[in-house]
């Protein structure tokens, strides 16, 4: 059943509030509200806000002109609206009404001089030139073929691999997915094929080096572990590297292969560039290269180079610096220990702070009666400042807060992507902050639920320490009188 909230964002956007449009899209987008996720149904509303605000301001996007918009060029409206458009999942909109408009827009968005462009051409790069889309691809040419002056589908792959390379060769959020599909994307005809075939059937090494040579970044990559004589041991789905040999190995001719195979995005490649630069016996040893070549390869997703870098940066962790000591180390590690890297769960152990089970806590009794009054807070009829002090009572009992944390830390602040940190040094200055660790779905939930109550609220509405007292006591023994009560009675 949809809530009091949508229902009235939903009644606004149909009398034609814009902004009511773009909050709704963004509740089919994220779920807010407890909306189903519906892409969409996103960008139908995405498009009647769209429509108004172009009616009210001449956008560069939707004149004639074939110079690409810049973002000085647009009114704060229209780059708002441009910033959502652009992460609606375009694939899943194909086959609704409104993905006309979204191919569009993506494509105006893509071809523009604004923020949003490098989210657009990710996207219609991964649309048009994602080999295990065949199937969406024969769909997409059929539906192009029914449009009036519009590009053919293989004109269209051009362009897409255009964007596709320049993300590759950019600095962006989308550059290593970009780098993945030119892999991908690698010619595999049938001499090449064969030349890898003969390589892993045969150990043909003349084949492996003619397939390197003809741009194959797997090959670069074996050529270049061959040459290093480092061991492939296929571990946790990718090669973990270990050093074999001696210095007779050819190390330059490694590096350079695998210098090859790392342009190419691969994380193999940079990680046993980070092993060979370490090794005295290459002329170009260099530390400072080696963690360079590691922290790509961790940036790039490989395990051990994760590690690697989280126990280098907890064991220098004296010198960075950083708000919260301990805070970089602890994600890196977290990251390995994702995938599986065993001795990162006892590193983990030491710089995180573990509360998995809320009902061993302190505040558990009150966080229970907390939970019951938001769910029926229309009916108690509770201040909008009792209704943060129950969320903060809800939080401090999942990652078992002082008293002092409970009423001071910044909610807002709370959540990083595997940990939370309790920091209150602002008013306490002699409280070390806290590194906790996120363990379960409700932890998540809670902060979820709070900092969307949290975003709603001014800075100073909760007042100082002080108030935050007066009111705590108070609403504790509200709590307790009204709950307690009622668990009596049932």
């Amino acid at each position: 059943m949809a809530s009091r909230e949508f229902l009235k964002i939903l009644q606004s956007a149909r009398l034609g509030d814009v902004s009511a449009q773009q909050n709704l899209a963004s509740a089919y987008l994220t779920g807010a509200f407890k909306t189903p996720i519906q892409p969409a149904n996103a960008l139908i509303w995405l498009e009647k806000s769209y429509l108004s605000i172009q009616n009210q301001t001449v956008s560069p996007l939707s004149s004639s002109t074939t110079e690409p918009a810049k973002s000085e060029d647009l009114s704060p409206e229209m780059l708002g609206i441009l910033k959502q458009i652009s992460v609606v999942p375009l694939e899943e909109t194909f086959n609704s009404p409104a993905f006309s408009f979204g191919w569009e827009s993506f494509w105006k968005l893509a071809k523009a001089n604004v923020d949003t462009s490098h989210a657009a051409q990710w996207q219609l790069a991964e649309l048009l030139l994602e080999p295990s889309k065949k199937n969406l691809h024969a769909e997409l040419t059929g539906w192009l073929s029914k449009r009036e002056s519009s590009a053919d589908f293989p004109s269209l792959q051009k362009t897409a691999k255009e964007f596709l390379l320049n993300l590759a060769d950019s600095e962006t959020p989308f550059t290593n997915c970009a780098k993945e599909l030119l892999i991908k994307l690698q010619p595999k005809d049938e001499a090449l094929s064969s030349l890898w075939n003969a390589w892993n059937s045969e150990k043909n090494e003349a084949a492996l080096i003619q397939a390197a040579e003809l741009g194959l970044t797997i090959a670069k990559l074996t050529l270049g572990l061959r040459l290093a004589q480092f061991n492939e041991d296929e571990s946790a789905g990718q090669h973990l590297v270990t050093p074999i040999g001696k210095s007779n190995a050819s190390l330059k001719k490694a590096a350079y292969w695998l210098e090859l195979a790392a342009k190419d995005g691969d994380r193999d490649a940079w990680f046993a560039l980070g092993e060979i630069y370490r090794r005295p016996q290459f002329s170009g040893y260099s530390a400072a290269e080696s963690d360079r070549c590691f922290d790509r390869a961790a940036d790039l997703g490989h395990a051990q180079a994760q590690y690697r870098r989280g126990a280098n940066l907890w064991r220098k962790r004296e010198k960075v610096v950083e708000k919260v000591r301990g805070l970089q180390a602890s994600y890196w590690i977290w990251q390995a220990h994702q995938q599986g890297v065993s001795e990162a769960q006892e590193l983990l152990g030491k710089i995180l702070e573990n509360v998995p089970n809320p009902k061993k806590n302190d505040w558990h009794d009150l966080a229970t009666f907390a939970e019951e009054a938001l769910n029926h807070h229309a009916e108690h009829k509770l201040d909008h400042e009792w209704i943060l002090l129950c969320h903060r009572l809800i939080i401090a009992n999942q990652f078992n807060l002082s008293k002092a944390e409970l009423l001071l830390c910044d909610i807002g602040q709370l959540q990083h992507e595997h940990c939370v940190v309790v920091d209150i040094r602002y008013e306490l200055p002699k409280i070390l902050p806290r590194l906790i660790q996120i363990d379960t779905t409700q932890q998540r939930r809670s902060l979820l639920a709070a900092g969307k109550a949290f975003v709603a609220s001014e800075s100073d509405q909760e007042g100082n320490l002080r108030q935050r007292r007066y009111r705590f006591d108070r609403v504790i023994e509200w709590l307790k009188t009204t709950f307690s009560q009622d668990q009596a009675v049932v």
